[in-house]
């Protein structure tokens, strides 16, 4: 099994819960990206700050990561789910967790 790398481990220090109402302001900017739960918050955050920007692409075409829509932020707002975000500037990272 590979070892994380030191920015994986990094980012993973850097992750936390956090409610959405603190989200609210990132979405209005329009830099909050939402992560499915199929991958791994902290792999695509790493992803991103390293500029892996075919696999991004990847993820991106393949709907698992998108800007966050109007309609998902509602749901949020909504349901107040449990909620992991890490910060790749300039984006915010957000994924809900399994309850």
């Amino acid at each position: 099994m590979e070892q994380p790398s030191p920015l994986y481990l990094q980012l993973l220090g850097e992750t936390a819960r956090i409610e959405w109402r603190e989200l609210e302001k990132f979405f209005a900017r329009g830099v909050l990206l939402h992560v499915g739960r199929e991958l791994d918050l902290v792999s695509v955050a790493e992803a991103i700050a390293s500029d892996a920007s075919e696999q991004v692409a990847r993820w991106l075409a393949g709907g698992l990561i998108e800007r966050m829509s109007a309609d998902t932020a509602a749901d949020f707002a909504g349901r107040s789910p449990s909620l992991w975000a890490v910060v790749v500037s300039p984006w915010v990272l957000v994924q809900e967790r399994q309850a």
